[in-house]
């Protein structure tokens, strides 16, 4: 089960990186696209939005005002899910998503790590 989390930051406190890091933890096969070039935990932080398939998760740790202009790319990738992290709730883009039949979980990644509920 591939997982994009969108919005990782490099910064080793900010909850998209411990994310991350949990999900690598936990062995799930994880890409991320993030404002900067780097590597969190082996994984190469993207600055350009890649053409992945498979992706069946995608975490959000990017506030709605920002969401707006990747609304397109991220309905393209097709996911099976989209978590929306806390301070990420977009109604109108949880619209566009169960349009597609793609589920919309408002949830906390990291919780749903810690409770095996992901």
């Amino acid at each position: 089960m591939k997982t994009l989390v969108f919005g990782t930051s490099l910064k080793p406190d900010k909850y998209s990186n411990k994310a991350l890091q949990m999900l690598v933890s936990k062995n799930f096969d994880v890409v991320a696209f993030g404002i900067y070039k780097g590597t969190v935990a082996y994984v190469s932080v993207e600055p350009s939005l890649k053409n992945y398939i498979n992706i069946h998760t995608i975490t959000l740790y990017l506030g709605s005002k920002n969401q707006k202009q990747y609304y397109d790319y991220i309905l393209s990738l097709e996911p099976k899910r989209v978590i929306f992290n806390p301070g990420t709730e977009n109604e109108e883009f949880y619209k566009l998503l169960e349009a597609q039949n793609i589920k919309v979980d408002i949830a906390c990644t990291l919780v749903l790590l810690s409770t095996n509920q992901y």
